[in-house]
């Protein structure tokens, strides 16, 4: 089960960027998995929801977004979503396409409560933690 090590990870990063927030609250992480990852989301879940119980983060959700397999057409340049492992390129027919997407396993972002924020109108701050973002900032 290397969804619990997953898991493991992920928390690893939230409690780093917890640290550079001070008094800051996880509500909620994001994370991209994509259908080739080799990644059981329900099993990811529970690993998840077993490492935060009795924690500070125990209230925290998790929410999993799956991805598609997507290809590329070398012939025509379209990129399509793979459905019933059919890759070749639904427009023309070329088969010689290469995969462009689905294998993703991403920190999408983290959703965290202010320690300032007033009581009745929290104030969330999504870090977006993308692996392709240099500097983890406001989720817009």
């Amino acid at each position: 089960m290397h969804e619990l090590s997953i898991a493991n990870s992920v928390l690893e990063a939230v409690r780093a960027e917890i640290q550079r927030r001070p008094g800051a609250r996880l509500l909620k992480v994001g994370l991209r998995i994509g259908e080739l990852a080799g990644v059981d989301p329900e099993a990811l879940s529970f690993g998840f929801r077993a490492l935060v119980q009795g924690t500070e983060f125990e209230a925290a959700t998790l929410d999993i977004e799956a991805r598609p397999r997507r290809q590329h057409c070398r012939e025509c340049g379209r990129e399509f979503i793979v459905r019933d492992y059919e890759t070749a390129c639904p427009d023309c027919g070329a088969t010689h396409t290469e995969c462009v997407g689905g294998d993703e396993l991403e920190l999408a972002y983290l959703e965290l409560e202010d320690a300032e924020s007033e009581v009745g109108s929290p104030r969330s701050d999504g870090a977006n933690l993308d692996s392709r973002a240099s500097d983890p900032g406001p989720r817009t």
